[in-house]
C-alpha cells in the first residue's frame, strides 16, 4: 500500500512539473493542481495508512489510530490550494484578454543602443 501511494505522490509530482514547464496558461494550471494534490496525499499519508482506524485515541482500551494531525493539515491545504488555483485563473485569463494569446512569452528584449543615444 506505501509502495503504491509512493509512487503515486511521484507520478502525480513529475506530471505537474512537467506541465508547469509548459509554454501555455492552461497546462500551467493543470501543473499547478496536480502538485497540489500530490502534497495532499503526501500529508495524508503521513498520518500513517491504517485501515478501519478511528482517527482520535481510544482512553479504555489499546486500538490503532489515525492521526488527525494530517488530515486538518490537508484540509487546510485543499481549502488554500484552492484559493491559489482561482487566484491564477484570473491572472491567467486577465493575460489571456489583454494580448489575445495564452502563450507564455519568455523572449529577452535586446537593447543594443547605449543609454542616452537617439536613433
Amino acid at each position: 500500500m506505501e509502495a503504491l501511494v509512493a509512487s503515486a505522490v511521484g507520478v502525480m509530482t513529475a506530471a505537474g512539473i512537467f506541465l508547469i514547464l509548459r509554454r501555455r496558461t492552461f497546462p500551467v494550471i493543470l501543473g499547478l493542481s496536480l502538485l497540489t494534490y500530490a502534497v495532499n496525499v503526501f500529508l495524508f499519508a503521513t498520518g500513517r495508512l491504517a485501515l478501519d482506524a478511528p482517527p482520535v485515541l481510544n482512553k479504555y482500551e489499546e486500538v490503532a489510530y489515525t492521526d488527525p494531525l494530517p488530515q486538518a493539515l490537508v484540509l487546510t491545504a485543499i481549502v488554500i490550494s484552492f484559493g491559489m488555483t482561482a487566484v491564477i485563473v484570473m491572472i491567467s485569463l486577465s493575460a489571456y484578454l489583454s494580448a489575445k494569446d495564452d502563450h507564455i512569452d519568455m523572449a529577452t528584449h535586446d537593447n543594443t543602443d547605449a543609454p542616452g543615444e537617439d536613433a
